[in-house]
């Protein structure tokens, strides 16, 4: 089955930091949940993205408002590098995603209407894809700051949430 990406890109004006992962997780076309983290970074809560972030900015991250008014206040841009996909074996991790399309569109429309300095990527596959997949993009804009993050997916246990948090917080825009 065909996945099109369900929340487009997010970005507030005058963005100047933009953060980019892979796909949604198949837990955010269950209409049927109500839980927080229905956004991005949803995999009914296990995905310890937002947790990060309410500890490191010391805010409660529990709706969409709540992200994108921290976004906003932040001049971060969220978006993910793939459009549009298939899942092997109706898997969240990024190795099952098949007949991938790209998101160059969007990702190439906010870099040309804002003034992003850096781009954070939640893992080294998203980095890894992102040079490989938007090489004219990197070329373009070689003063942009390309920054790898820790990956929040709790299946990455080479750091403890703690140790992630704080590697977060020495790389993440100060609020």
């Amino acid at each position: 089955m065909i996945e099109t990406h369900p929340f487009g890109v997010f970005t507030p004006p005058k963005a100047k930091y933009l953060i980019l992962g892979s796909f949604t997780t198949k837990e955010a076309y269950d209409d049927k949940k109500k839980e927080a983290y229905t956004w991005f970074y949803s995999n009914g809560g296990r995905n310890q993205f937002w947790p990060i972030l309410e500890e490191i900015y010391g805010t409660r991250l529990q709706t969409r408002g709540e992200m994108q008014k921290l976004f906003t206040k932040l001049g971060v841009a969220l978006a993910d590098i793939i459009y549009q996909c298939e899942r092997k074996k109706r898997s969240n991790l990024d190795k099952n995603l098949t007949n991938i399309v790209y998101a160059l569109e969007d990702i190439t429309k906010i870099l040309k209407n804002n003034p992003i300095t850096k781009i954070f990527f939640t893992s080294r596959f998203v980095e890894k894809e992102f040079r490989k997949r938007f090489k004219e993009i990197v070329k373009d804009c070689p003063n942009i700051e390309l920054i790898t993050l820790p990956s929040p997916s709790p299946r990455y246990v080479l750091m403890t949430k703690a140790e992630k948090a704080k590697k977060y917080k020495e790389l993440l825009p100060k609020s």
